[in-house]
This record gives structure tokens, C-alpha cells and sequence, in this order.
């Protein structure tokens, strides 16, 4: 109708998720979105969701590896509540992180107490002077 035809066409521009700026794969447009509408403030910067996806990436990478060692040690292939459970509390600081928190499924760590384990006989001290080396 006018005759313009088709303009040459440009080079389509990528589009670059917030995650793939930030070198991430937790979602940061997400929780920015979760961080705006929960009003945990008036305004949130952009950093913010970067930041708070990094650290909730860490902590679940930090979980996952101790946790599938210890689904490795008993010869499982999957991780399981029980693997978590034991992970967490066997990592000094992530169980201070986690001291409030009931894993379901997760059972108990295993300790048995101290003054329930079997006593040592103790030798009379008559055969402990015999056992000792003799010198001329």
C-alpha cells in the first residue's frame, strides 16, 4: 500500500535473564518480585535480589554436596530427608543455622550416651608393676 516494503533486518537483540547476568541459576527476577510484594521494606534495590539468590545458591549447594557424601557412605543413590538431616548436623556452622528446624523424616543423629557404655576392667596394679621392663 505505501510501498515501503520490508526493512533490512537488524540484528535481533539476546535477551539476557537477571540469573545469566549474575552467573546464577537461582531465579533473581523472582525473588526481587518476592522481595517487593512480602514489604519486608519500602524500596529494594536491584543488588538485593542478586545477593539473596547468591546466598541461597550457596547454602543449598553447600547442603546438596554434604548430603549426597553422606547418602554416598550408606550406599544410596538418592538423597534422602535422613541424608540431610545427618549433613546439617554434623557441619558445625549449618547446624547453628539450622538449630530451630525439624527435618521430617529425618530421624535422629546417633549418640549413645557415655555412662551407658560398658565399663573397662582395670588390672590390679600388682600385674601392671610386672609388665614393666626390669633394669640392672
Amino acid at each position: 500500500m505505501s510501498g515501503r516494503g520490508k526493512k533490512p533486518a537488524k540484528a535481533a537483540k539476546v535477551m539476557k535473564t537477571k540469573s545469566e547476568k549474575a552467573g546464577l541459576q537461582f531465579p533473581v527476577g523472582r525473588i526481587g518480585r518476592f522481595l517487593r510484594r512480602g514489604h519486608y521494606a519500602e524500596r529494594i534495590g536491584t543488588g538485593a535480589a542478586v545477593y539473596l539468590a547468591g546466598v541461597l545458591e550457596y547454602l543449598t549447594a553447600e547442603i546438596l554436596e554434604l548430603a549426597g557424601n553422606a547418602a554416598h557412605e550408606n550406599k544410596r543413590q538418592r538423597i534422602g530427608p535422613r541424608h540431610i538431616q545427618l549433613a546439617v548436623r554434623n557441619d558445625e556452622e549449618l547446624n547453628k543455622l539450622f538449630s530451630g528446624v525439624t527435618i521430617a523424616e529425618g530421624g535422629v543423629m546417633p549418640n549413645i550416651h557415655a555412662q551407658l557404655l560398658p565399663k573397662k576392667s582395670v588390672l590390679p596394679k600388682e600385674d601392671v608393676e610386672d609388665s614393666q621392663s626390669q633394669e640392672f
